[in-house]
């Protein structure tokens, strides 16, 4: 029986990266995204590259908690045991503490952390049941140092990193590991426009070649965190 990953925000970035990684290596494939076409089309190209592997894309808003644990539910109802969860799914809107838009936080505290929390406390009990699994958490080096323009983005990005240590504290004893990531800038759409070079960047794939790492060592070993920048350092 194959093994099953759950990837949220799965259609672009470090979330589309991380699905192919794992599909290549024989995992069934659950992910979510807000958009349905962009859905369809990963579902027909991974179902085409590896037909003996089980597939399950559905269109959610992570922004709502109601919609996400109905998603969160038929993934289960789907595939019955989750090996691995990447709560990769997040929302950047730039801007500082006194000038941004009413509803900037909330937007980004809803994308960015409570639907970690809420994904991660399903599957979790659904990894409890089978007594393994692994929980990789995206979060970033906003999670850690705080910088112009970030405002509730960076808040948002300290309270993922310390979801992250609570789960890990909570299931450390329960054979479900946790891990953060924490990438520096990574050529995602959130760069879209930047006139840098590719190679300011740290590569998407890259990110996805750590957590796959990450998850195959021993079952006795655990990386609680995964600290990665471009070459020469933060963007900012």
């Amino acid at each position: 029986m194959n093994p099953t990953i759950l990837v949220s925000g799965c259609t672009k970035g470090i979330g589309l990266a991380i699905v192919h990684i794992f599909a290549s290596n024989g995992f069934n494939v659950a992910g979510c995204a807000r958009n349905k076409s962009e859905l369809q089309a990963l579902f027909t190209e991974l179902s085409t590259s590896y037909p003996s592997q089980q597939f399950f894309m559905e269109a959610c808003d992570v922004s709502s908690s109601e919609m996400l644990k109905l998603f969160a539910q038929d993934v289960i109802n789907e595939f019955k045991t989750i090996d691995v969860l990447v709560n990769n799914a997040g929302v950047f809107l730039p801007g500082t503490i006194l000038d941004e838009p009413e509803g900037a936080l909330e937007t980004q505290f809803q994308t960015n952390v409570a639907s970690a929390y809420y994904l991660s406390q399903i599957i979790g009990k659904n990894m409890l049941g089978s007594g393994r699994g692994h929980i990789f958490n995206i979060c970033s080096t906003a999670s850690i140092t705080a910088y112009t323009n970030g405002g509730s983005y960076c808040i948002s990005k300290y309270a993922m990193l310390g979801l992250n240590q609570v789960l890990r504290q909570e299931l450390k004893e329960k054979n479900i590991k946790v891990t953060a990531i924490l990438p520096g800038a990574t050529l995602t759409e959130s760069w879209k426009g930047s006139d840098l070079p590719p190679q300011r960047f740290i590569p998407a794939d890259d990110i996805a070649k750590l957590v796959y790492n990450a998850y195959t060592l021993s079952p006795q070993t655990n990386v609680e965190e995964i600290l990665v920048r471009p070459i020469l350092g933060d963007i900012g």
